[in-house]
């Protein structure tokens, strides 16, 4: 099922003319938010904050820069707070909304936006990823004899994409009889950032839950070129678990995104909601966020620290996180 959202209303699908759309987006915002847990629990994982700004409402802004036509959202968990959201943005472009009853899990879900969205290839970007990519030059970089190209880049964490002469020849594992090349090549990471073309939905099975990579998969058993467009020096961070989420916070607050400070307000260390009270004698020690309205106790000690609006921390209380996975460039 899908809904149009635009100007803080929803509207059926039949309701709204599609129009040709040089460019055209999917974001992927359904998943579970599992390893976000307890945060997920109550905040759906597209609206977690971040500097103090909903993190969907950053990559459609992303997404509006680049010159997007029509963009389609996913739901599933806690999904009226993101309809909530949607309706309460002036977006300008076509918005629509496919929400799952179901989750459809990576590849089922990009089949659904995929036919919200029609015709020609789209953008698709994963909304629990933050990078400064210049999406239209991503678009543009797709070629039409490729079923998808995905947006590669060397982040050791996460390096299992094999690539050979611009396309992917192998996911999870090195090609088969790979020989020297298995040797001598090391894989890549998939940035959660892609361009796909209407060839790759026909690797999708066409009801319920799928996996993406699975679809990959089939597509380059079947002999179709699945591109890639390998990027470096650019800021990107994977907010997945509560350890990435601070991660990100710490290295937006140390100033390693210039190109992404467009989307967010004041940008000081730390950062200061409206409203928020801060106690006498509360020291702070880099890497802090406070929501609107937070409350922080006299002698209190911050650092590495991300607090929601409305919290309170009482005297003394103190937290330091030491250590985070880092995130990749």
């Amino acid at each position: 099922m899908g809904e149009r959202v635009r100007a803080g209303t929803l509207s059926p699908l039949s309701q709204l003319p599609i129009g040709d759309s040089p460019v055209k987006a999917a974001v992927l915002a359904a998943g579970l938010g599992t390893r976000l847990k307890p945060l997920t629990d109550v905040c759906p994982k597209p609206l977690l904050p971040v500097l103090n700004r909903p993190l969907l409402g950053v990559v459609l802004a992303q997404l509006e820069a680049a010159g997007c036509f029509q963009v389609a959202v996913n739901t599933h968990h806690l999904a009226d707070q993101v309809h909530d959201f949607l309706r309460a943005e002036p977006w300008n472009f076509l918005l629509s909304v496919s929400h799952e009853p179901e989750i459809l899990g990576t590849g089922g879900g990009l089949r659904q936006l995929g036919e919200v969205l029609r015709e020609g290839p789209f953008l698709a970007i994963n909304a629990d990823i933050l990078t400064d990519l210049d999406l239209a030059e991503v678009y543009r970089a797709h070629r039409p004899g490729a079923v998808s190209t995905l947006v590669l880049h060397d982040c050791p964490a996460y390096n299992n994409v094999w690539v050979t002469d611009g396309r992917v020849v192998s996911i999870g594992a090195p090609p088969p009889g790979g020989g020297a090349y298995a040797k001598n090549e090391k894989p890549l990471a998939y940035t959660g950032v892609q361009v796909v073309g209407r060839g790759m939905l026909r690797y999708i099975p066409a009801q319920g839950p799928a996996d993406l990579v699975q679809a990959w998969r089939e597509a380059m058993a079947a002999g179709e070129r699945l591109a890639c467009l390998t990027v470096s020096g650019h800021f990107w961070q994977d907010l997945g678990t509560p350890e990435n989420y601070l991660a990100a916070h710490r290295r937006l607050l140390a100033g390693a995104a210039p190109k992404l400070g467009r989307y967010f307000v004041g940008l000081t260390d730390p950062l200061i909601g409206p409203g928020a009270r801060i106690g006498a004698g509360a020291q702070f020690g880099g890497g802090v966020c406070l929501g609107a309205a937070a409350v922080v106790g006299e002698g209190v000690f911050l650092k590495n620290t991300v607090v929601w609006s409305g919290p309170s921390l009482p005297q003394g209380w103190s937290w330091k996180i030491a250590s985070w996975p880092p995130g990749c460039r």
